[in-house]
């Protein structure tokens, strides 16, 4: 596996090397031994699958507040995405500062979104399938999010934004000026 650091301290692009041949190709979209150094040793918990029907779906911008909080690793089996990561982490040099990689059944890039980032994408193309790991489960007390298209973060979606397809609890996410962050910069 190969990792590369983004803008942002934490948050790595992982790349499986793939193998092909006249029949396709193989990777190994995880593995615990190879990616113990780049990722101190995470452990995942639970995966989870979305499906996203049209293009321009938006899923975000999430966190899990601790004691539930989760480090993601994202990748695409079907379709693309804008895979967004946003700092929230108070006294980070790089608060409120965001990365984005576009991630895609085609280049098998993965994005690492550690505990501590608010997370979202945007769907590129119709019927998009995201698989993502965690190392928490679900907690649903937990839960939060903020608006995915606050002017405060001004995260360059690619798309116009008065389009985006969001669930309801996205609609109406709070702002990131109201936000008081429960994760703290650890240097």
């Amino acid at each position: 596996m190969y990792s590369t650091q983004t803008d942002i301290s934490g948050v790595l692009i992982i790349t499986p090397p793939r193998f092909a041949d006249d029949r396709g190709w193989f990777t190994e979209s995880w593995n615990q031994n190879k990616m113990d150094a780049e990722t101190n040793g995470l452990r995942f918990v639970q995966d989870n699958h979305s499906f996203s029907g049209p293009t321009g779906t938006v899923r975000g911008l999430h966190f899990q507040s601790p004691p539930s909080a989760q480090d993601k690793l994202v990748r695409v089996i079907k379709g693309s995405v804008t895979d967004v990561a946003v700092d929230i982490r108070k006294g980070s040099p790089t608060y409120g500062k965001w990365v984005s990689q576009m991630l895609s059944a085609e280049n098998g890039v993965q994005l690492l979104v550690p505990v501590g980032f608010l997370h979202g994408f945007v769907t590129l193309e119709p019927d998009t399938e995201v698989l993502y790991k965690c190392t928490d489960f679900y907690a649903p007390d937990c839960d939060g999010g903020i608006k995915f298209d606050d002017p405060d973060l001004a995260i360059d979606w690619g798309m116009d934004t008065t389009q985006a397809v969001l669930s309801d609890k996205d609609k109406i996410a709070p702002a990131f000026a109201d936000f008081d962050s429960p994760f703290i910069f650890q240097g």
